[in-house]
Formats: C-alpha cells, structure tokens, sequence
C-alpha cells in the first residue's frame, strides 16, 4: 500500500504520483485527489519510508472535531531526512550553513548529518528525555538547532522550537505550557551586525523555574557566559561524550512530531501540534511540488527555523526529499541588499523562498546591487508569508529572475503543515498578486459572514477549508477544546483559516489579509493589502501598511503610514500625500481612498519581517503606549518615532 524499508535504492523524489507537467495534468491530478481522497494520499505516502505501513488512510470524527491520518503506521522523521539518505548517498551535502558574514559557509554531508544527530539524540537521552518529553529549543540559526530537532524525532521527543527574537517572558511562557524539562539554547547569536545574548535571555526566562532539570549550550561564539553547575552543559562537551550511533525510535503515524507557538488573538499563544506521518507526508509533497525539486538541486528558502516556514522548508521538506537545503544564519540586507543573490550564486541555488517584506526592503536599496549577481542557477522563485504586491511580484519575475524562473507566490499558515493554494512552477499560468490555485487535495471555499457558502467568481468571503488534508495540525497542545473554539466554531464542519479571499472569474484566489485586516469602510469591504499595492505603486514609496481606525462618519476610516525611498526629498508634504490618495482613489476607487496618511521612518516588523500591526492600530486610534509585548520588534525604538512622526503631522489630512 504504501513505501516500505525496501524503498532505500529509489529516490523519494521518483515514487509517488507523477507530477503535473501542464494545466490539463494538474487539473486532472487535482480532480482525483478530491474524487478518491484515500487512494491519492496513499500513493503520497510512498515517499517515504516506513517501519510498518498503515492500515487505514484517514478517520474522521465531525463531532469531535478529530482527524488521523495513516493509522497504524510506524516510522521516524529522522530516519527519513537522514538515515535513509546517508545509507545510499552518505557523501551528498545535505546541509549547507551560510555563516552570519558574507562568503562563510560550512556544509555537512547525510553521513556527517547522521553522526552529530544521533550524537545531540544520545546527550539528550542521558539527560533523562524519552519518548514523549517535549524539549524546548531557544536557538540561532546554526547546524546544532537541525542537529536538535532531528534528534528529538530520533528519539520520539517532542521539539519546541521558540524563534530566537522572543523576549524571555514569551520563552518562560511557552516552556511552561509545553512542560519542558531540557531547554537546548546558545552563548550567542550572531545576528547581521549585532549579538543577541540568547543564553542570558534563556537564563531569565527559567530563573526559579525548577521544572527546567537540564540546559544544553551550544558554542555559537567564544563568549563567556554563566553556567550554573548541573544544570547547564556545553553541548559541545556532551557530544564528545558519546557515539554517533543512537537506535532509531519508531513512533506511531499520530505521534507528536513538534510543537509551534504562534499568537494567538488572546495574547496567549497557541501550541500548534504536528503528527508525525500526515505532515512529512506533506512537507516532503508540497516541497517537491511547488518547488519543482530535483535530487541535485540545492534549495535556499531565508525564512528562520523558529517559524513554520523554516520547520517545513528548510528543514523537514527539502531533507526528507534528500535534496541539500541551505540554513542562513544572517539578514537578508546585511551587510547589504545583494546578501541573498550573493549566496544564490556562490551555491548555484536552484530556488530561494523568501517573504514579500524582504523584497520591499531589497527593492528599496536600488537595482544595482542585483548587478553584482548573475542569478543563473534559480529555476523556481518563491513568496510566503503577506500577499505579495502586483509590483514586488514584477520585481521578483524581471529583476532577479530575469524572466527565466517561475514565480510561486504561495499561501499556508502554521495551521495547515505545508503550502495550501499555489502555483506549480512552469504549469500554471500566473497572475501577480494571486496565490492562483488550491494544491492537491485542498478544497476551499468561500463563506459569507453567516455561515453561506458563495458561488462563483468575482465574489469575497471568508477562506474556509472544507475537508481534512494530511498536513493539518490536530489540534492545540493542552487545549483542544481551544482549537475546536478557534478554527471550527464560527463555520461548523469547516476549517476556517481567519483570512479573507476573493476568488476571480478564472476561480484564482487572491488573498486580502487577516478578516480583521479587511476594513469595512461605510458597509463596502476593503483588503489592507489593496490599498497598500497601490500606495507602493508611486515612484517615491518604498513600502507602507494600512490599518484601519474609528471613523464617526464611516465607522472604520483608512490610516496608511508610508515609507518614502531612502533617495527622496519631499518639498511639500501635502501635495505628496494628495497625489498618494489621487493614485488609491484611481487604482481602486474612491470609497478606498485613504483618510490620513502619514510618512515614517519605518515600520515595527518583528526579526522575521512581519509587521506588527497591532501597534500600528493602536497609533492610528490616538494610543501611545499599552502596546503589549514588543520585544521581538528587530527595532524596538521604532514605535517612539513613529509616534513622534505621526504627532509632528496631526494637522496634515
């Protein structure tokens, strides 16, 4: 039924269903991932190895709102990103790590993957972890935070990685709410031109926190840092107390994999758990897809392992498929705007995945600095993360891939394990600003605000998924009953992703933003995204964002904060924000024309490049402190000059 341990000789990447080489095969593939669910995921699994292949496909329970996929199926993540490949290829590099500065790289071999994995698995073992024990990893983007998520799998460990950005309060919260008892973190992390003091920031996070029995450092850099005796550990040292060899722990198919915070609209984060079988399934068939990926190719998506991009694209997709994938320790701008090309050209990358907001910011720095890169190896040019503007997207086709490589421009969340709604590189026709059409086995629709499911094309509702895919997360760790609350509650018998969509006559679909990013301005529905392409369409914005603020007349007015090009001198203010609404009013129409515009120096995104906007919502409604935490904010003294910025402009409309 599905691949067994006699599948090493054969690569992952050749078994399988074929894939789509044209819109007729993709249509008629699509059409029978729907028709026969159960045989089509089935034929997927055989991408992977299996310790005892499974008995029954799918299981639903509506009512209980529960989904398992691959019952009574038995393998191991770890074996099937490094094991197997190391067995038949054990001399291909399987990890390349771009140091923080330029022109540093270090690559590992499968064979050298699986020495330091099983290594990390057997410290963490003799550091009393077992199957099922979640392990918090507080980590840089360095080989060793690869080495720790493979090693939990290893061992049917349970990983929790928490992105490197987050203060110590959002660290001590996630650790108590995932029970962990070993934190894996570093000295510290080089991060473009600064220093992050991660072990500090770990340290306050458990001070007095006796639930933590163990932490393991890693030695990104030569500085000196508090241990305290029997608790901490030079992970280093604890490798070198043990064999590279660590006996695999076979786990069922619904065996917890990893779990993932992401925020919640509460203010306490949601504990995203993964299975092990349904997402590596996916993982592994959504990267072979989208990207098009072949066994020698060499694979550079930017994003961070503390998100879910970096969990299924650079690391879990890419190795499962034995393909080398590039982990990037540094910033896409440092030491400046030609960073990411310089890499692309140094490892002949086949693709780079990375987010709209990178691309603005690059855009930003001029073209020139592309000049210094020829860029000829990428096939395939990806976006996650925000709509990608109409123009960013011109910029990625034209620009970087000089009209050769496909643009994908892409939509998931952490939710879903894996792209959801896609082109298929060199089949489907695109149009810039949409993620085009749903992938295999992915059945959307649009509902309106009561619950009615909305016909056609040309039509805007809310996104909703209507049946279970093997990359959906089971639910959220601790809190079930949560998850039924926030992601099937308001459409019952539907997965509500809690984004707005507009599907076109051609049924493409073309994201809006978060339902609470779609404005409603006098009674008509305005995507934030909208009216941000056309702001950045003028020659002299370099990226703004749209938020929306209490309007007497209108209910919700328009607030657009923009950030001018770094070559731009401004004569007058107002004639500059009237030609900015003349250009919204003219792109979109007039009920979209903003009511207040004002010029900053730049915006609160997160290390990630997400923009907080939450704190721009809160600016644009007269508060000037109370924003919650922001101590992921890559520049915290962002807020006060906006606020200043915003203030020194009131009187401007």
């Amino acid at each position: 039924m599905v691949g067994t341990m006699m599948d090493l000789e054969s690569s992952p990447l050749e078994r399988g269903n074929p894939r789509a080489r044209s819109m007729e095969e993709y249509r008629a593939l699509y059409r029978q991932s729907l028709a026969e669910p159960e045989r089509f995921w089935s034929e997927q699994a055989r991408t992977l190895s299996w310790f005892h292949p499974p008995y029954s496909i799918l299981d639903v329970d509506l009512e209980e709102v529960d989904f398992s996929w691959y019952m009574g199926g038995r393998l191991n993540a770890s074996f099937n990103c490094v094991d197997r490949h190391a067995a038949v290829k054990p001399g291909k590099p399987a990890l390349v790590w771009a140091k923080n500065e330029p022109g540093e790289y270090k690559v590992y071999t499968f064979r050298e993957l699986k020495h330091h994995v099983g290594r990390v698995a057997n410290v963490l073992k003799a550091h009393g972890v077992r199957k099922g024990d979640r392990v918090c990893l507080y980590m840089p983007m360095i080989p060793e935070t690869v080495f720790a998520m493979l090693a939990c799998a290893r061992i049917g460990a349970v990983h929790s990685v928490v992105f490197a950005g987050f203060s110590a309060e959002a660290l001590r919260e996630r650790i108590l709410d995932a029970g962990s008892e070993v934190l894996v973190t570093a000295n510290e992390a080089p991060r473009g031109p600064k220093k992050v003091a991660l072990k500090a920031i770990a340290d306050a996070a458990i001070e007095g926190l006796s639930q933590v029995r163990s932490v393991l450092v890693a030695r990104r850099t030569d500085a000196e840092v508090p241990m305290r005796p029997g608790r901490d550990h030079w992970l280093d040292e604890e490798m070198g107390k043990h064999r590279s060899t660590c006996p695999i722990t076979w786990v069922a198919s619904e065996d917890p994999l990893f779990v993932l915070y992401t925020s919640g609209s509460t203010g306490k984060p949601k504990g995203v758990m993964h299975t092990t079988a349904g997402y590596l399934v996916y993982a592994a068939m959504t990267h072979a897809h989208v990207f098009d990926a072949q066994p020698d190719d060499v694979h550079f998506c930017t994003a961070d392992i503390g998100w879910i991009t970096g969990h299924s694209y650079v690391v879990y997709g890419p190795l499962a498929n034995g393909v080398t994938t590039v982990l990037l320790e540094s910033t896409p701008n440092y030491p400046d705007a030609g960073r990411l090309w310089e890499i692309v050209d140094d490892l002949k990358a086949a693709t780079v995945y990375t987010a709209p907001t990178a691309l603005r910011a690059l855009i930003a720095a001029g073209d020139e600095v592309l000049s210094r890169s020829i860029r000829a190896s990428l096939r395939v040019l990806g976006s996650a993360g925000e709509p990608i503007s109409p123009e960013v997207w011109q910029w990625f086709n034209d620009k970087v891939g000089s009209g050769r490589a496909a643009v994908v421009d892409t939509w998931w969340q952490t939710e879903t394990g894996g792209v959801m709604i896609t082109p298929l590189p060199g089949v489907t026709p695109c149009k810039p600003g949409s993620a085009t059409l749903p992938f295999y086995g992915v059945d959307l629709a649009l509902l309106d605000d009561e619950g009615r499911v909305i016909d056609g094309g040309d039509v805007n509702g809310n996104l909703c998924v209507t049946r279970p895919w093997p990359g959906q997360t089971r639910t959220l760790y601790g809190n079930h009953r949560r998850f039924r609350e926030t992601y099937f509650n308001r459409f019952p018998s539907f997965y509500f992703t809690g984004d707005g969509c507009r599907r076109d006559e051609d049924g493409y679909y073309w994201i809006t933003g978060r339902v609470d990013d779609v404005l409603n301005v006098s009674g008509h529905r305005l995507g934030t995204a909208e009216v941000e392409s056309a702001l950045s369409r003028h020659d002299v914005v370099a990226e703004s964002a749209v938020v929306g603020f209490p309007h007497p007349i209108k209910g919700t007015g328009i607030f657009a904060y923009v950030v001018l090009r770094p070559d731009v001198h401004v004569e007058s203010k107002e004639q500059l924000i009237g030609a900015l609404k003349e250009q919204v009013r003219h792109m979109i129409g007039p009920i979209a024309t903003p009511d207040r515009i004002h010029m900053v120096p730049g915006l609160p995104k997160t290390r990630s490049g997400k923009i907080m906007r939450r704190i721009l919502r809160g600016i644009a409604a007269g508060e000037r402190e109370g924003f919650g935490d922001t101590s992921t904010l890559a520049e915290p003294t962002i807020v006060e000059a906006i606020i200043d910025r915003v203030a020194s402009q009131e009187g401007v409309p």
